[in-house]
């Protein structure tokens, strides 16, 4: 327990060809405790689609009002956190799939009313979490959390969480030895393309506020800074090489390292 892995998997890092289940199945059964915390915002933009759910974009993040809300809840903690954890135990691993709501593991507020139902985390529960790791279970945690703080009368229960923070908080709250993004990037790179193997999060940072690093690597970043805090190594790898994963644990000199 002193040696919790925290991994964040994006659906845009999996292919005919991944093996990062593969890779969570063969840690778990040498002994590694692994706790799997996913996104699925591409699957989330096919189903809303599908639907005929309009969705809009501010800075970047998905406006998220009520009738999106319900397919977000629906495709991350219902169809993209099952496949997940089937897979799992398809491949005779043992896996738990829950969101941020279940056993308040998530407490969150609304972000920003400009993108309304969307929240930030106040809160982790590390209490399910610990259970599922002491009975021998990968807990897969979708990022749908309980809309628990400064709640108006009338609004939903829930509330849609970027994974990337989620991750963050949850390595931080379990005093996790290594928190690893998988992503479809090699790395951080610098302005020439060059991937920068070691980063300060203040430089990273400082690459955020130059525009040089921006989307998707700026939740990862924060995320990696709170990870750090609590002692955590942050790492952010390319997810889509094979056995990424395994390379990563047994110490293969790819993607970015951030420290403190």
């Amino acid at each position: 327990m002193k040696d919790i892995i925290v991994i964040k998997i994006g659906g845009s890092t999996f292919g005919s060809g991944d093996t990062t289940i593969d890779d969570i199945v063969a840690l778990q059964k040498k002994g590694v405790a692994l706790v799997v915390v996913h996104g699925g915002g591409s699957t989330v933009t096919e189903w809303l689609k599908k639907l005929g759910v309009g969705t809009k974009f501010v800075r970047g993040e998905r406006v998220t009002d009520l009738p999106a809300l319900e397919v977000v809840t629906a495709v991350l903690s219902g169809l993209v956190n099952k496949e997940i954890t089937a897979a799992i135990n398809l491949k005779d691993g043992k896996a738990v799939g829950i969101s941020g709501v279940d056993g308040a593991l998530i407490e969150s507020r609304v972000k920003d009313a400009a993108t309304g139902y969307v929240g930030s985390v106040e809160k982790v529960n590390i209490a399910p979490l610990e259970a599922l790791l002491q009975a021998g279970f990968i807990p897969v945690v979708s990022p749908i959390s309980l809309f628990s703080v400064d709640r108006i009368k009338d609004s939903p229960a829930v509330l849609n969480v970027n994974g990337d923070p989620i991750a963050g908080d949850i390595a931080a709250a379990l005093g996790a030895q290594r928190l690893v993004f998988l992503t479809d990037v090699p790395g951080i790179s610098d302005r020439s393309g060059k991937v920068i193997s070691r980063i300060s999060v203040d430089q990273a940072e400082a690459m955020i506020a130059s525009g040089e690093v921006s989307g998707g690597m700026i939740p990862k970043i924060e995320a990696c800074r709170r990870a750090l805090k609590a002692g955590s190594i942050a790492r952010i790898i390319d997810g889509r090489k094979p056995h990424a994963l395994i390379g990563e644990i047994e110490g293969a000199e790819s993607g970015t390292t951030i420290y403190d």
